[in-house]
C-alpha cells in the first residue's frame, strides 16, 4: 500500500469526562496496560507520520496536560463546555491554519486502532477525491450507535444519532466510529455553519456529511471489519475488554518473537517490555513498566516485576516481587523473594525464600537463601549469609550502611547493627548481635555462656503443679 500524497494533521478529541467510569479521574487518563488511555491515539498519530497534533482538552485539562508534559510535539486546544463533537472541532479550528493536508479526527477513548487501518482510510480520502471519509463498522446490536445511512446504491447520505433515529433507521447495523478524514478548507468552512437543532442541543460533527452531500461534494467510508479495533470506551468493563484485546496483542508479538508463555490468557505483559529469546513465562506473571529480561531467563508463575533490568539464564522460582531491580546473569531468585528499588543482585547469586533486599548490592556467587531481610547494604562476592539474618538498617532517624566484604560467611540469626563493616573472609557466628566492625579473617561471637542447671526444668515443672493446687 502507498502511503498518502500529503502530510495530515490529527486532531483528537478528548475533552469529556466520562460519567459512566463512575470515576473522579477523567476517562482519557484511565490506563491501559499501563499507559494512559490518551497515549494510544497520539501514537497512533504520530505512527502515520502527521504533521500536527492537535489535542482537544476540557474536563481536568491540567491533569491531561501535565501527564503529557514530556509530549512537546502536541498543540492544545480548550473546550470549555462540552456542547458536542462540532463544537469540540470548532476550538482546534484555529490551530489548523495553514495546514492543507487532510485533517484526521480520531478520538481520545477510542485506543485499539491500527496504523494499517487508519492509513487505508487516508490513502482511500485522497485517492477518491472526497471532502470527508468516515471509518465505519457493522455491530449485531447498534443501539446507542449513530447509524450510517446509505442511497440504494451505497452512497453514504447521513449519519444520524441513535436519539434522533426512525425507526426504520435503528435498524442499521453499520455504524459511525468518531474517525473521519476531512479535506481542511472544507472543514474549515462547513464546522463554523454547524447547527444545534436536535434532540440533544448539541452541534453533532456528522452533520457535516449532509453539509458536503448539499454542496455536492464527494462523501467516502471505509467499513473496518473488527469492531473491537474502533470500540469507544465508556465504563470499566469496556476498559476491561481493550485491556484483553491488547494484552492478546502484546502476548502474541512476543511468541512471535521466540518467548513462551505456558498460558497467554494468563499472562499480563506491558507494552513496554522486552523479553529475549527462548526465555519461559510461566501463568500469572505480570511484567511491567520498563522491564526488560535476558534471553533464555524463566519468570516463575504469580510473580510481579515492575521497571527491572533481568540478565540472561536466570531463574526466578515464582511468587517474587521485584520493583526497580537490578538483576545479572545466571541469578537464581525465590521462591518468595522480595526485591525493591535499588537493590543490584550480582551475577551467580542467590536470593532465596522469604528474603527482602532493599538498596542493596550482592556481590556476584553471593547467597542469601532464607528468610533474611538485607538493606541498605554493600555486600562483596562469595558471601553466605545464613537464615534469618537482618542488617539493622534504620534508628527510627536516618538510614545507616552494612558493609559486608568477599567471601565472608554469616551464621544464623545474625543482626548487624549499622553502621558497621565487615573484613573479607571474617566468620560471623550464629546469633550474633554486631554492633562494631570486624576486620578481616577474624571471627566474631556475641553470645552469653549457656548453662545447664540439672533437674532444673523438673524443679521448675513441680513448683507450678504446686501453685495449681
Amino acid at each position: 500500500m502507498n502511503a498518502q500524497k500529503t502530510t495530515p494533521t490529527a486532531v483528537i478529541l478528548a475533552a469529556g469526562l466520562g460519567t459512566r467510569m463512575k470515576s473522579d479521574r477523567v476517562k482519557v487518563l484511565h490506563p491501559l496496560l499501563g499507559r494512559p488511555m490518551i497515549t494510544f491515539p497520539i501514537e497512533l498519530a504520530r505512527s502515520i507520520g502527521t504533521e500536527k497534533i492537535v489535542l482537544v482538552v476540557g474536563h481536568q485539562a491540567d491533569a491531561v496536560r501535565k501527564r503529557l508534559a514530556e509530549s512537546d510535539d502536541l498543540a492544545y486546544a480548550l473546550q470549555k463546555e462540552q456542547l458536542g463533537t462540532g463544537h469540540a472541532v470548532q476550538q482546534a479550528v484555529l490551530h489548523l491554519e495553514g495546514s492543507s493536508g487532510p485533517v484526521l479526527i480520531l478520538c481520545g477513548d477510542v485506543p485499539l486502532s491500527k496504523g494499517e487501518t487508519i492509513r487505508e482510510v487516508l490513502l482511500h480520502h485522497e485517492e477518491r477525491g472526497a471532502v470527508v471519509t468516515l471509518l465505519t463498522t457493522c455491530v449485531d446490536a447498534p443501539a446507542g450507535y449513530c447509524r450510517i445511512v446509505r442511497s440504494p446504491s451505497g452512497n453514504i447520505l447521513k449519519i444520524v444519532e441513535d436519539k434522533d433515529a426512525t425507526d426504520a433507521e435503528r435498524e442499521i447495523t453499520e455504524i459511525n466510529t468518531g474517525i473521519y478524514c476531512f479535506d481542511s478548507e472544507f472543514l474549515r468552512t462547513a464546522v463554523a455553519s454547524l447547527s444545534n437543532r436536535n434532540a440533544q442541543k448539541e452541534y453533532y460533527l456528522t452533520d457535516l456529511v449532509e453539509i458536503a452531500r448539499m454542496e455536492q461534494k464527494r462523501v467516502e467510508g471505509v467499513l473496518c471489519p473488527d469492531p473491537q479495533e474502533v470500540m469507544g470506551i465508556n465504563s470499566r468493563d469496556q476498559l476491561a475488554v481493550a485491556a484483553a484485546v491488547l494484552r492478546k496483542r502484546v502476548n502474541l508479538h512476543h511468541m512471535r518473537e521466540g518467548v513462551t508463555l505456558i498460558d497467554p490468557d494468563r499472562t499480563y505483559i506491558g507494552l513496554d517490555v522486552e523479553i529475549g529469546r527462548d526465555s519461559v513465562i510461566y501463568p500469572d506473571c505480570y511484567l511491567e513498566g520498563k522491564t526488560t529480561i535476558g534471553e533464555q531467563t524463566l519468570i516463575g508463575p504469580n510473580t510481579r516485576i515492575i521497571d527491572t533490568l533481568i540478565g540472561r539464564n536466570v531463574e526466578i522460582r515464582g511468587f517474587c516481587h521485584l520493583v526497580e531491580a537490578k538483576i545479572a546473569d545466571h541469578v537464581i531468585l525465590g521462591p518468595f523473594s522480595h526485591l525493591r528499588p535499588g537493590a543490584k543482585i550480582g551475577s551467580s547469586a542467590h536470593i532465596g525464600n522469604f528474603v527482602e533486599v532493599k538498596n542493596s548490592t550482592i556481590g556476584e556467587g553471593s547467597k542469601v537463601n532464607h528468610l533474611s531481610y538485607i538493606g541498605d547494604t554493600e555486600m562483596g562476592a562469595g558471601v553466605n549469609i545464613g537464615a534469618g539474618t537482618i542488617t539493622c538498617n534504620y534508628d527510627g532517624a536516618f538510614k545507616h550502611k552494612t558493609i559486608i566484604g568477599d567471601r565472608v560467611f554469616v551464621g544464623s540469626d545474625t543482626q548487624f547493627i549499622a553502621p558497621v563493616s565487615i573484613g573479607d573472609r571474617a566468620l560471623i557466628g550464629a546469633g550474633s548481635t554486631i554492633t562494631r566492625d570486624v576486620p578481616e579473617n577474624s571471627l566474631a561471637l556475641s553470645r552469653t555462656e549457656q548453662k545447664v542447671i540439672n533437674e532444673g526444668a523438673k524443679k521448675i515443672r513441680e513448683r507450678l503443679q504446686k501453685k495449681k493446687k
